[in-house]
This record gives structure tokens, sequence and C-alpha cells, in this order.
């Protein structure tokens, strides 16, 4: 158990103003000016300080952080082991470019993940900036390594927002409308959805496998990429053996498995990453997020004969493994561990699921409630029924931002509340949060 601790910005969430308050609004009349309508914001409050699971405003209010900037800042915000040695690293360089003049942290990372990631096999990896760029990385590896063009992608999927990763990407509005044509050969297929199909992993795989096989043709497949806890799509956790008979299914058909472990992984679900849950070892791994706290750092890792099929110079970029944010991830990781944070997850989760499934209990308009570890979600529905329910969950959210609690929503029909808090939330802030989380959904009753 985690209790009390010590933060020079408070420990308690604590709303002082009008939310938002005059200072956040003034900067959004400025924002408004100047940056693009493009980018939404989902709660106005600017942020002027952090530390551990709060976040403080301009105007002094306190907030109870549940999503970790969307799973980025898993250790905690201001960590001391991370602020060192990113302070450590920015006086001695920022920059060189790997590609040009290389640095050891870089190697470092890289060892780091070849021993972390699942597999006993000889692994390599390449750095880059976002989970986008990751995604698209490794698709390119799988096509050349393999000589095949087909991706195979899943509905509820998100992957990015570049043109290929927005191809692979299946939520329309707002991440693709309009914004194509988009990057051919990637076959989307159904996703194993258990609260919505009813069908035990098997068979939820068979029905994936047999739309592949017949319309695309397993000779034909570079990969199969999944998310093995679903994100954006809305916290969708497979029912157990689909991701299984999937990996099983590429090994046979010398296709390649590509786990997107952006935002399920480093170990939000309780495990370094979300396939330990069901002892699967893909070929290759993406990471960005949780993966260096905050910093801007992704990563591909794979079998080194995949990898290493690349020609030189054919994987790169200007700023990929940048020596601040490789300092970052290393002490990131270090931080995992020497605090036991994946097993603290696993706790987390299950003092969530427990409280949510008692509030399911008592309301109607929460269907379902899944997750692992601190990964977790409540998907919402017009009472009676599994019609989503969009607008509760628009309403619980902005009601949780009134009361000093951040909350974020997921899902391809905007009906899923999802919870991400940092591993480092104390056992009283995260009581006190599911509390508003559940006054906030007695209010859509």
């Amino acid at each position: 158990m985690v209790s009390s601790l010590d933060s020079s910005v408070g420990t308690e969430r604590n709303v002082v103003t009008e939310i938002p308050g005059p200072l956040s609004r003034a900067l959004q009349a400025r924002r408004t000016k100047v940056v693009s309508a493009g980018l939404t914001i989902g709660f106005p409050v600017y942020i002027d300080r952090a530390e551990g699971a709060i976040l403080v405003d301009v105007d002094g209010n306190r907030f109870l952080d549940l999503g970790s900037g969307i799973a980025v800042t898993g250790i905690g915000h201001a960590v001391p082991e991370l602020v060192d040695a990113v302070s450590a690293q920015v006086a001695k360089f920022t920059h060189t470019c790997f590609m040009v003049t290389p640095y050891e942290s870089y190697v470092e990372v890289c060892e780091e993940l070849a021993a972390l990631t699942p597999g006993t096999f000889e692994k390599t990896s390449a750095l880059f900036n976002s989970g986008a760029e990751a995604v698209e990385n490794a698709v390119k590896i799988a096509r050349l390594a393999t000589g095949r063009s087909a991706i195979i992608v899943f509905e509820h999927a998100y992957h990015g927002r570049t043109n290929l990763t927005m191809a692979l990407t299946a939520k329309n509005m707002p991440y693709k409308d309009r914004f194509g044509p988009f990057a051919p050969e990637v076959y989307r297929v159904p996703m194993s959805y258990p609260y919505r199909d009813g069908l035990s992993g098997a068979d939820a795989a068979a029905r994936a496998i047999k739309i592949i096989e017949t319309d695309v043709g397993a000779s034909n497949v570079a990969a199969v990429l999944i998310e093995p806890i679903q994100g954006e799509g809305g916290f969708v956790v497979p029912a157990e053996g689909f991701l299984p008979a999937l990996s099983t299914w590429t090994s046979e058909h010398g296709a390649v498995f590509i786990a997107d472990e952006i935002q399920s992984g480093f170990g939000r679900t309780g495990y370094w990453f979300a396939v330990e849950h069901e002892g699967v070892v893909p070929d290759m791994v993406t990471t960005a997020k949780g993966l260096a706290g905050g910093m801007p750092l992704a990563a591909v890792t794979g079998r080194a004969d995949l990898m290493n099929a690349v020609h030189e110079g054919g994987l790169g970029g200007t700023y990929g493994g940048n020596p601040v944010a490789a300092v970052a991830a290393l002490a990131t990781i270090k931080t995992l561990r020497d605090r036991n944070l994946i097993a603290r997850a696993r706790e987390l989760g299950a003092t969530m699921l427990e409280t949510l499934s008692s509030l399911q209990r008592d309301v109607a308009v929460i269907g379902d409630v899944r997750g692992r570890g601190a990964m977790v979600a409540i998907e919402l529905i017009e009472p009676g029924t599994t019609t989503p329910n969009a607008a509760a969950a628009k309403a619980i959210v902005a009601y949780c931002q009134q009361h000093g609690v951040v909350a974020l929503t997921a899902g391809t029909y905007g009906n899923v509340i999802r919870l991400l808090p940092p591993l480092v939330i104390t056992d009283e802030q995260l009581a006190d949060g599911l509390g508003v989380l559940g006054a906030a959904v007695r209010s859509v009753q």
C-alpha cells in the first residue's frame, strides 16, 4: 500500500476558483488567437506545476490526475529521479543526432528494451519520437522483412495520426475525417469485444482469421498489428485466448505479430507489457507514452532478424532517441523497478475494479467494468439496453472536472470513461478520486 506521500504542491485536490479560473480563461483567449482550432482541449485549465498525482493550475486549483497525460506519466509528475537525470543531461548536451555522433544512453535504452520485452530471442531496437512514428516504422520493417504488403488491423483500433497510422486507426471522427486518401493495403477485421460480441477468445479469433484468409489471403499478410488492450477504442480487453490464437496464426503463416503497447506498456497493466497476461511473445513491440515519463520517446523492439533486415540508413530521424529523452527513459525504468510500481499497478487495479463493480450494481448506466492493472474503464449505456451513452460520459467528465478530478473519455462511441492514474497515487487519493467519480455517475442516473 502507498499512503501519505509527501508533496511540495499538496496531496489533496482543492478547488479555489470557478473552473476554469480567471487566469486559465485569459490563457484560453490567447490560445484561441494563435493555436490551430484543430487542436481540442478536454479541460481548459492551464497547468503551472505538478507532482505525484496532483496537477496545479495557474489559478492555484489542485486537481487529482486520473489520466497521467494519457498514460504517459506512469511514475508520477516531477519524480526526483527523472528530474535529476534530465537536468544533468541538459547540462551536458541536448542533441547531436544519434546517426551523426552517437551516445551511450541510446544504446542503454535499447539494452533495457531487449531485456524487458517478451521473448528470449535476440532483439534490437530503433528509437523514435512518438507512438505513431513507432507504429509506422514497425509496419515498414514488417513489409521489408516479409516481402509482403498487407497489414491486418482491428475494429476500434487506434494507432496514430500520420497518414499511414490514420489508415490503421478505425475511428473516423475526429482522427480521419476528410484527411484521406490513406495508405493502401490495410485490412480491418473484428476485434474480440466480450461485452458487445459475447464470443470466447477462440471463437472471436476464428472469426477474424476466416476473414483474413478469405478476404486478404494468408500469403499476402506482412503483419497483424494489435493493441493487447485497446486504448482510444475504449479499453477493450479481448477475451482470453484471442491474442494467443492470432499469434499462433501469424507464426504458422510467416507473418509478423506486432503488439502496439504504446498505451498499455511499461507497468500500466500490472506487467511490463500487457501481452504478458497471456504469455504472448510478439515478433515486434511498439512503445512510447510511459517509456520516458513525459519526455518524447518511442521505440520499435523486435526479433533481431526482422529489425536487422532493414538496409543501412533505412531507419532513423533527426530527433529519434534524443539524449535527454533517453536518460528520462532510463530513469523511468529504474523508478518502476525501485519503487515496485508494477506490483502497485495490480493493487490499484484491484481497488478500482472492486469499487467500480460495486458502483455498477447500484446504477443502471454502467454497462461494463473492465481493465487490467491501472488501466480500467467503465462503459456507459442507456439503462436497460446496451446502447452507447456518450452524453452520460460527457456529463460525468464535466462533473469530475468541476470537482477537481481529471478523467478521460474514450471509445468508438464516446461512451467510455477510462482511468489511468499515476502508479504513485496514494490510497487516499485514489479513494477520493473514485468517490468523486461515483458521485458523478450517480448524478446522471
